[in-house]
Formats: structure tokens, C-alpha cells, sequence
């Protein structure tokens, strides 16, 4: 590679990060680019046989728009997003629609097949950027632009859809999807781990031929969900002595890395594990995406929450979660708010309409604002994955905190967790129900975990943070909750046995039945039971 292209990419990346901090000090700037971006899409929904359906017009109101066009959950797109992938055009977004990000998202086995569109692609190419400018922004320089940058994502292959005849139609990972349409310069001067090793979908394989691809490159950023970063960082230790002992952390390997970008799923069980093999002065970038769109990112310290995106080409809105019955979606457009309206410390249920022509689709997460004149936010959970059986309302953040703070007292790391309910079974002489906690830890501590000691503290931390569960035990409508510490490797049988293993797979955190529950208790053997 000639000094020319790389000066020249260090040299734009400058500029771009100067202007991205001159643009993210100005006041009132979210507010007006979700107006702009607003009155963009119903221009494009207007020309779409969706927009005819619901009486969208270029010029309507957004009172008008909330009022007449009902929320919708991806259930309510299937028979649109079915004409699509058979090659009709104008159907949810003008013009044909080549990609489907495949998804099973946290809540059901259900496949979905979410449409990227060309102008999806380019939200996607947009944000993608503006989320490493917002890094270079927050540190004060450019220098991550120097080396190689390394995504973990899901296979590139994609598989074409039968029902593509008149137009050709193809179906895969989103991230396998953003990869094959990398700006030019992206993909030559940045993006590791390269084309054939990015087609590859076994996920075993694939992180050994990044291991062995990657060790003697000069990597400045790597990417991924927080547990599949671990799994490849041990393949690149196993790989990075070069004839020498093995090294300890990544930093020792790739001398000038300095970011580690990571989303997906909250960092807080990973967090220490994840810095101690990364090493010393690496800086962690937390992102906000989905499948159905970019959402926020990081813009200063991660305690102040995700700074919204929204400029990139995404009209939020937000749905109070005290409002919020699925089964009344459809009646409940009116209720929800846009961001100018949205309040601090309130929890929603997170609306997009998007260029892929998912119009104020619920994806199912729930987020809270810690600040209004900075829109910035936390992920709190999912919509159908609150743990609430006994009227409890039991949030993942919730539960996910209380477990990080027994586990920060007593030096435990969390490898994976589920939680469900435990229903009155007078047979077994359970009288009352009660939460079961199926966890699995790595405990090289002096103090040995037992699943008796966990429940105890849990209880006492989880009191804390929840009225409704606090009251629920208080006045015993709800027992004390039970542990099982299970061996190592089950969730990851579980994961595997559902399809979730490698790539952008997650593990849910918690249901209000026991499906997840009676599966992990058939692959189960105890090491400690309560």
C-alpha cells in the first residue's frame, strides 16, 4: 500500500472527526434533524403501496402521522416484506429490495427477514462511520485510523430466497450484509478480517483463520459482542507469542490498539475479563445497534448513557412504558411521543420508522433518557423479556446490576445467566412462586460460590432496585429466589442447540415462562444446587 492513500485517509479522518465535535456541541441539533429526516421518509412512504394503505401523504403532519398510522410489531410486516422478497417494487419503500438481514432476535425461535434497502444500506454506511468519528472525537485525534480495523460479524454468504424470481433476492447476517457493501476505502485500507475469511459461517474455524490472519497485523480496533470478543482474543493469545511465551493481553500482541468497540448486549458481566485480556490504555467504545437500524453510540464517559443518532437517517419514537400492552398496539399510536417530548428517568418502548420501510415498527427494546438537552440513553431491556409472572415487573438492567454487584464482592466473573419464574407446585410443597437464577461463573476467588450464599445477596440487592419486587416479598407474596450453578459449557450447549452460537447471537436474560428454564434444566447437571 503506497504512503499516498493512507496520508490521505489519516488526513480526512481529521477533518471528520473536527467536524463531528463541532456538530455534536450544537445545540438543538437532534431536534431539528428528526424533523429533516421526518419529512424525508413520508416523502418516500407517500410513493409506496404501504403509504396508500395508511393514507400517508409528502405533506402530512406528524400529528396527523401518529394519529393515523397505527405501531405496528414485525408480525404485522410479514405479508408486505413476503411481496418484497418476491421482486414486487413500491411495496414498504420505493423502488426493489435486493437484502434481508435474517433475525431471531431475543424474544422467539421466529425468523425474520427484515428488509435492507438501498437507502438502508446507506443509513448503515452513515452511521457506521459517524459512531468511530464520535470515538475520535470523544479521545481528541485520529490515530485509530492509522492501522487496521478488525469486526467480528457474521458470515458474508448470503443465501438467495426462492421467491426472488422477477429480481434476485438475498438473505444473511445484516453484518455480513453491511460488510459486502463497505465504502471502497473502508474496505481496502481498513477492514480486517478480509473477504474469505469473512465468507466463512463456522464459527470455530472462522475465529482460528482470524487469529492466524490477524497476529502480525497492525490492528488499532476491534469490534464485536463482548463474549465472542473474549473467545477471539483467546485464539489470538494462543497465537501471538511468535516462537516467545505467550502473551497475556491483546495489547501486547497489537502494540497500537487502542479502541475496542463492543454492543449488542450490555458489557457489565464481561467488563472485567474484557479489560484485564485487552491490557492496558485500551479505550472502550460502547455502540447501540440492531438489526432494524443504528440507534446511539458513545460520545463521553459510558456512565452518561448513548448519545441517539439522529441524524443518520432514523425517525424515533417513544412509547411510555406504563402505556405500553402489546396486545393494544395497534390503538396505541397516539400515545407515543417523539424526541422533543421525551422525559428523563422514564422508561419507553423504542419506535423506529426507517428507509428499509419498517414504519414505526416496536422492535421490542426498552430504553430510558438520562438527559433531554443531550439525547442520550441506556438500554434497560426488551419488551416481551421482562421477568414479571407474579406482577413483579422485573427489568433485564435490574437483574443483570443486582447480580454484577454480588459478583464485584466476592471477585466472581459472570460467563452467562437466565432467569424464570418458579410457579406455585403445591405437590412440591412450593406454596408460593419465586425466581430460579441458572447462572454459570468463572471463581477463581478465595470465596467458593454457592447457590444458597448467591440467592441471599441477590434478594437483598434486587429489594433495592425495584419497588414492585421489594413489596412482593415484603408482604411474601413472592419467596425468596433460588440458585443454580451449573457447569461450565451449558449455556453454551444451549446456544448452539438454538441457533445462537457465534456472530451476533445473545443469550436472553430473562422470560416470564419457563421455556428457556425446562431446556436448560435438560441439559443440566448441578454444581451446586440450592
Amino acid at each position: 500500500m503506497s504512503a499516498l492513500p493512507r496520508s490521505l485517509l489519516h488526513f480526512g479522518a481529521s477533518v471528520a472527526t473536527a467536524r463531528t465535535s463541532r456538530r455534536l456541541r450544537r445545540e438543538g441539533g437532534a431536534l431539528a434533524a428528526q424533523e429533516k429526516t421526518y419529512k424525508e421518509l413520508i416523502r418516500s412512504y407517500a410513493n409506496t403501496a404501504f403509504g396508500r394503505e395508511n393514507a400517508i401523504v409528502a405533506r402530512m403532519s406528524y400529528d396527523q402521522f401518529r394519529t393515523r398510522v397505527p405501531l405496528r410489531v414485525y408480525e404485522e410486516f410479514i405479508p408486505h416484506i413476503e411481496r418484497m422478497k418476491a421482486g414486487e417494487k413500491d411495496v414498504l419503500w420505493p423502488g426493489p429490495c435486493s437484502f434481508y438481514a435474517v433475525s431471531s432476535g431475543t424474544t422467539s425461535g421466529r425468523t425474520k427477514y427484515l428488509p435492507v434497502t438501498e437507502a438502508m444500506l446507506k443509513h448503515f454506511r452513515k452511521a457506521g462511520a459517524d459512531s468511530l468519528f464520535y470515538y475520535s472525537a470523544r479521545v481528541g485525534h485520529a490515530g485509530v485510523f492509522h492501522g487496521r480495523h478488525l469486526f467480528l460479524g457474521g458470515s458474508t454468504t448470503l443465501a438467495p430466497l426462492e421467491t426472488g424470481k422477477s429480481h434476485p433476492t438475498f438473505a444473511g447476517d445484516l453484518s455480513g450484509i453491511a460488510a459486502l457493501n463497505l465504502p471502497a476505502w473502508a474496505e481496502s485500507h481498513l477492514y480486517e478480517p478480509g473477504s474469505d475469511i469473512a465468507q466463512m459461517s463456522d464459527w470455530q474455524a472462522k475465529i482460528i483463520a482470524i487469529a492466524e490472519r490477524t497476529v502480525r497485523r497492525d490492528i488499532t480496533l476491534v469490534a464485536g459482542i463482548p463474549s465472542w470478543l473474549l473467545i477471539l482474543a483467546e485464539a489470538v493469545l494462543l497465537k501471538g507469542g511468535h516462537g516467545k511465551a505467550r502473551p497475556t493481553y491483546l495489547k501486547a500482541v497489537w502494540p497500537n490498539l487502542e479502541c475496542v468497540v463492543h454492543g449488542g448486549v450490555p458489557l457489565g458481566p464481561f467488563a472485567e475479563e474484557l479489560r484485564a485480556i485487552v491490557g492496558p490504555k485500551v479505550n472502550f467504545h460502547e455502540v447501540y445497534p440492531a438489526s432494524e437500524g443504528f440507534i446511539a453510540t458513545q460520545d463521553a464517559d459510558s456512565t452518561f448513557g448513548l448519545r441517539l443518532m439522529a441524524d443518520v437517517g432514523l425517525f424515533f419514537e417513544f412509547l411510555p412504558m406504563k402505556e405500553f400492552v402489546e396486545a393494544k398496539l395497534g390503538n396505541l399510536g397516539p400515545r407515543a411521543v417523539p424526541l422533543a417530548e421525551v422525559k428523563e428517568g422514564e422508561d419507553y418502548a423504542l419506535i423506529l420508522t426507517t428507509p428499509a420501510g419498517l414504519c414505526r415498527y416496536v422492535i421490542g427494546d426498552v430504553v430510558r433518557f438520562v438527559s433531554t438537552d443531550v439525547p442520550r440513553l441506556l438500554y434497560v431491556g426488551r419488551t416481551r423479556l421482562q421477568l414479571s409472572a407474579f406482577g413483579e415487573h422485573v427489568i433485564e438492567k435490574e437483574l443483570t446490576d443486582a447480580l454484577l454487584t454480588v459478583c464485584h464482592r466476592h471477585g466472581w466473573s459472570i460467563v452467562n445467566f437466565h432467569v424464570a419464574p418458579l410457579f406455585v407446585d403445591l405437590a412440591a410443597s412450593q406454596n408460593r412462586g419465586r425466581h430460579e437464577w441458572w447462572i454459570e461463573l468463572k471463581t477463581p476467588s478465595a470465596v467458593t460460590p454457592t447457590g444458597p450464599m448467591i440467592a441471599a445477596e441477590l434478594d437483598v440487592e434486587l429489594q433495592q432496585l425495584n419497588e414492585d419486587y421489594e413489596a412482593k416479598r415484603k408482604a411474601r407474596g413472592l419467596e425468596a429466589p433460588v440458585v443454580r450453578l451449573v457447569m461450565p459449557g451449558l449455556f453454551e450447549q444451549w446456544m448452539r442447540a438454538a441457533g445462537k452460537w457465534g456472530g451476533q447471537g445473545k443469550m436472553p436474560r430473562c422470560r416470564s415462562d419457563r421455556h428457556i428454564a425446562e431446556e436448560l434444566a435438560k441439559l443440566a447437571r448441578f454444581s451446586q444446587d440450592a
